[in-house]
């Protein structure tokens, strides 16, 4: 008689731990698996910008980018931050010394397009400057 009633109660308990787990599934594709697949999207398509150079382009990055990343880490152009007695590294030098030597980071290159985007969507009136 005993097993009879347990079977009966372990099915509702279980469903009412689904139902209530159920609402959370939203949170959980709207957080953890919109922002993943977020992180993946743009690892792809920073590989993409990269790999579509050409040897020359890749050979003035390889040098640009260790002089840069030198300078951008030399003490005195770190970045004060909390927490870091000797700084941290200087990003914005870095991508402006990339920038300026002929060779955009991906960062740099998508925030221009983007920047694009929105000049395009002024122009045609979908954006309101100023408002």
């Amino acid at each position: 008689m005993q097993i009879r009633r347990a079977k009966p109660k372990l099915l509702i308990v279980t469903s009412l731990t689904l139902a209530l787990n159920a609402c959370s599934i939203s949170d959980w594709y709207n957080g953890y698996y919109a922002e993943r697949a977020a992180i993946i999207k743009d690892q792809k398509d920073s590989h993409a910008y990269y790999e579509a150079e050409s040897p020359q382009m890749k050979a003035l990055r390889k040098q640009n980018d260790a002089y840069c990343t030198e300078l951008a880490s030399k003490p005195e152009n770190r970045e004060p931050r909390a927490g870091y007695p000797n700084g941290v590294f200087n990003s914005g030098m870095y991508n402006r010394c990339m920038r300026e030597r002929g060779t955009l980071t991906y960062d740099a290159y998508a925030s221009m397009q983007a920047e694009k985007r929105r000049a395009e969507r002024r122009a045609r009136g979908e954006i309101i400057p100023g408002g």
